[in-house]
């Protein structure tokens, strides 16, 4: 488990599948999480349990489900996953989405992305994280940025969103910037606190700018349940075939939270 102030990610568990069907079938939250993509919702039940029998099974050295949960109260409001991990370039792709709308705009989304991040780098060693979103969610992006992502390239009108074209807007950050960010914060530990071992983070928490993202493996153009869960605040799984009948889309499934 990992916990931050606001939010803990935990393992999946067979019972969260509810959550993401509902979430799924959220108008807004495929709105934010995937700019609408029909590959993240609607969604059937059918659809899920498939994509969970796939998800529970995946392998933590190449990609994981999360299940985002509010500390304050312990109950679940969003997923987070990393996908398409290579141990050889040492890079990764993640996504977040907070499907509870009563938490947009409250930091926890980007909370549960700074979390991610840390223990990526933390545990597993890599160079680079990466992520997308559709320019539409300036949210998101303006969260990415403050949480030390810079902007990397667009591909020009690559999402339709109710008969407007947006950029899908990429971004990225290197191990030496998260490093040095962890050093103008004070030198403190970027490490994941186990439960009861808090340590306080120096860094500032996202205020209520905040919204949802979505970049998670979910809907994402692999759709983990998709099967690659959002962010591109859709993209989750690590060199895996999408669900039937999917495509890629946004990996946004990051919504900004």
């Amino acid at each position: 488990m990992i916990e931050g102030a606001l939010t803990r990610l935990r393992a999946l568990r067979a019972e969260d599948a509810a959550h993401h069907l509902r979430w799924r079938n959220d108008p807004q939250v495929v709105r934010w999480a995937a700019a609408g993509d029909p590959c993240f919702g609607p969604v059937t039940a059918e659809a899920i349990t498939l994509a969970f029998d796939t998800m529970l099974r995946l392998s933590p050295r190449e990609s994981a489900v999360f299940t985002v949960e509010d500390t304050a109260g312990g109950g679940v409001i969003g997923m987070a996953d990393y996908r398409d991990l290579d141990p050889y370039a040492g890079v990764a792709t993640l996504g977040v989405t907070i499907g509870e709308k009563e938490f947009w705009g409250r930091g926890h989304g980007s909370e549960a992305l700074r979390l991610l991040v840390d223990h990526l780098f933390g545990a597993y060693g890599l160079n680079r994280l990466e992520l997308d979103t559709w320019s539409g969610n300036e949210r998101a992006m303006r969260s990415f940025t403050k949480l030390g992502f810079r902007e990397e390239g667009r591909l020009r009108s690559a999402v339709l969103m109710d008969g407007r074209r947006y950029d899908r807007v990429l971004f990225g950050i290197l191990r030496e910037e998260w490093s040095q960010a962890g050093s103008a914060a004070g030198g403190a530990s970027h490490a994941l606190q186990a439960v009861g071992e808090r340590v306080p983070d120096p860094r500032p928490r996202q205020g209520p700018d905040d919204t949802p993202w979505v970049p998670s493996a979910e809907g994402a153009r692999t759709v983990p349940g998709t099967v690659r869960f959002g962010d591109r605040p859709d993209r989750p799984v690590a060199r895996m075939r999408p669900v039937p009948g999917s495509r890629r889309g946004p990996r946004d499934r990051t919504q900004e939270a």
